[in-house]
């Protein structure tokens, strides 16, 4: 009874809205680019606040002595043992302050939101997938590397580490590659 008096189309108090209301238009590819620099930065510092602290654990003394290895590096296992602790480190920042409306410093600074398709905030699944996503072009960098190396050409499999943000450049919507498969976009921030 209360939608005729108001009219077929008019929202009645309680109902939910079928469009975001924070719906913002496509950040511009440079403001994107500017707050993906100043994360690595961040990143940076956390990976290094990582590494300080899991050290003890994987800087055993080794039988090398000092005199042949000034700085000898962990053993195979301990480096492994640190990657995947980085990128657990990683996985937890990126993906606790992609979900639930929060945002990354840089995404605040740059004033930016990062959002699903549909304008909604983001969900642990998008996050992981568009984390795990982001590093296609490192993995693809990585693998040059190893396939290079033999020949000499290694240094050239560094730049497939930009394959996500190039994307950008022949998407149709100029998103980046991790933003493509995982269903998300980075929006203006309105607030």
């Amino acid at each position: 009874m209360r939608r005729a008096a108001a009219g077929p189309l008019a929202p009645v108090p309680g109902d939910r809205p079928t469009v975001p209301a924070h719906r913002s238009a496509p950040a511009p590819l440079a403001r994107r680019l500017a707050s993906v620099a100043y994360e690595g930065l961040l990143l940076g510092a956390v990976l290094l606040a990582s590494g300080f602290l899991l050290a003890p654990w994987v800087s055993a003394p080794s039988h090398v002595t000092a005199a042949a290895a000034p700085l000898p590096l962990p053993a195979a296992p301990a480096r492994l043992s640190l990657f995947a602790a980085s990128f657990a480190v990683g996985a937890l920042y990126f993906c606790w302050s992609w979900t639930g409306g929060r945002r990354t410093l840089p995404m605040k600074t740059w004033r930016l939101r990062l959002t699903r398709r549909d304008g909604n905030p983001v969900g642990r699944r998008a996050a992981v997938t568009r984390y795990l996503a982001a590093w296609i072009g490192p993995a693809l960098a990585l693998l040059a590397y190893v396939a290079l190396k033999p020949t000499g050409a290694a240094r050239y499999a560094l730049w497939l580490v930009a394959v996500n943000y190039a994307w950008a450049w022949i998407d149709p919507d100029r998103q980046f590659l991790h933003d493509r498969i995982a269903g998300t976009r980075i929006v203006r921030d309105q607030e």
